[in-house]
């Protein structure tokens, strides 16, 4: 029996290198022979109308986010965690929002920005009159694809909304309603096979973004029910076995932030003692009857 463990070959980060060393080690101490890949050592060939992957594991814990070599193991037959389609709903954070509409689950108000492949292109002052207009100000721009709090900007004025708008034209990217209670905090709930395994809260002294690899400190966290419905809810919809989903704090509770399909833990496990890696690793053997 043998795991593939993928991960993107090009970041570099302590988080990055913990999650599948822990998960490796998980794996093997439940007698799991696990072998962790970059996803340039995976390649995908599409040859003779034939795709073949280099990858000879019974299951794969894919932490990336390549939906084109995920989507590939998958049409060879390889089961995932998670699920392609749930990794790319997850990586295009318009997309996310776009399938949680309608399901009763809270978010902020967020306006998708036109698609744009002209680079000499002006953004007019009536759209940005209008996102002004719909959300206020200040207001979050963030980039469609992102992580670690890389490509968000708070926008404090209608010159500046237009400058970021100008930058990012030809790249896919949000505008959302700034939830002024949730400057500099969230929440992170971890839920694994549809069930919330435990919580921080992350704070920021300096920055409107709290997330860890920022600055920002983390703490133990406990979700009151409706909390933990919303999240597993959220996971559910997703169709994720394992992720983070970041709750931003309102006057009526929390509204979901983002989900994250491979929701590094290293900084998790730290502020609350809990071993995430061992609580996937024995979910994906119950999952896999192994």
């Amino acid at each position: 029996m043998k795991a593939a463990i993928i991960v993107n070959g090009f970041t570099r980060s302590a988080g990055a290198d913990y999650q599948p060393a822990r998960l490796k080690e998980e794996f093997e101490k439940a007698g799991v022979a696990a072998e962790i890949i970059k996803n340039y050592g995976a390649l995908c060939r599409i040859i003779n109308d034939e795709i073949n992957c280099d990858i000879n594991a019974d299951f794969c814990v894919f932490l990336d986010k390549d939906k084109y070599l995920s989507a590939a193991l998958e049409k060879k037959g390889v089961k995932l965690f998670n699920k392609s389609k749930a990794i790319e709903d997850c990586d295009d954070k318009a997309v996310t929002f776009l399938r949680l509409s309608d399901n009763g689950v809270p978010m902020p108000d967020t306006i998708t920005a036109p698609l744009c492949y002209t680079p000499e292109a002006k953004i007019s002052d009536e759209f940005i009159n209008e996102v002004v207009n719909s959300l206020g100000l200040p207001l979050i721009i963030k980039t469609a694809y992102g992580s670690l709090g890389n490509g968000v900007f708070l926008a404090q004025s209608a010159e500046e909304v237009k400058k970021i708008s100008d930058n990012l034209k030809c790249v896919p990217h949000l505008y959302q309603k700034f939830i002024k209670e949730s400057y500099g905090r969230d929440v992170r709930v971890i839920v694994i096979g549809g069930k919330v395994f435990g919580a921080i809260k992350r704070v920021s002294d300096g920055d409107f973004r709290s997330n860890l690899s920022l600055g920002g400190k983390a703490e133990i966290f406990t979700p009151d029910e409706k909390l933990i419905g919303l999240a597993e809810k959220t996971a559910r919809l997703l169709g994720l076995d394992y992720c983070g989903i970041d709750f931003l704090f309102t006057e009526n509770g929390f509204t979901v932030c983002e989900v994250n399909s491979n929701a590094f833990f290293k900084g998790f496990e730290s502020a609350t003692g809990l071993n995430v890696a061992e609580a996937f690793v024995r979910y994906i053997l119950k999952s896999t009857s192994y």
